[in-house]
């Protein structure tokens, strides 16, 4: 029991001076550093590429969104007031700049074979698991859900965002983000049983 507790006392501090560094990061971001942005960018490339990826079905326009989304954090890095996670806040950024982008761009035929490509680093045990189940499984059962559901699903299972953050990124308040993660999960369910032909 001492040794659990120790651990995560390990772990605390590990997440605060991870979170600590972070801010530390768009401070130096805000304050014209740009070796600080190279580092941001280094850390957020591939999971905001993925997120956008996920939003815009292309993915020339997800290189270009990220870009811009990155333009936005230097620029606007000076009006960050941790009052979120600095991954909840660039989530946020980076989709109002999809939102702004595919508002002028005509949406492309979705390709659902780039799901299977999505990354983190460091899935969650929820996402280890639906992953465990076959990829191609995950894929079919995410296209059958709404956007609204899948988009939820994703920025809570696989980029690992709380359901606070979540809900800032998307706008909408926590019980919502707990009502649509809820009917995701029941919707999903079924279908990777079906597919998949196995009770979890």
């Amino acid at each position: 029991m001492a040794q659990a507790s120790a651990q995560g006392l390990v772990q605390d501090r590990y997440l605060s001076s991870s979170i600590d560094l972070e801010f530390q990061l768009v401070a130096r971001i805000a304050g014209g550093d740009q070796h600080a942005i190279v580092e941001l960018y280094g850390q957020y490339q591939r999971p905001l590429f993925s997120y956008l990826r996920l939003l815009t079905k292309d993915n020339q326009l997800a290189v270009e969104i990220l870009q811009d989304t990155m333009l936005a954090v230097w620029t606007g890095a000076h009006r960050f007031r941790a009052q979120s996670s600095v991954r909840g806040w660039l989530y946020g950024i980076a989709r109002r700049q999809a939102h702004n982008a595919m508002r002028w761009t005509r949406p492309p035929i979705a390709n659902e074979s780039a799901l299977a490509n999505l990354h983190s680093s460091e899935p969650p045990p929820e996402a280890t698991a639906l992953l465990n189940q076959g990829v191609d499984d995950l894929v079919l059962g995410i296209r059958r859900l709404s956007p609204a559901l899948g988009e939820t699903l994703m920025l809570v299972v696989v980029y690992d965002l709380s359901y606070e953050e979540t809900g800032k990124v998307l706008g909408i308040p926590i019980g919502t983000v707990k009502s649509r993660l809820s009917n995701a999960r029941n919707m999903l369910r079924p279908m990777l049983d079906a597919v998949g032909g196995e009770q979890p």
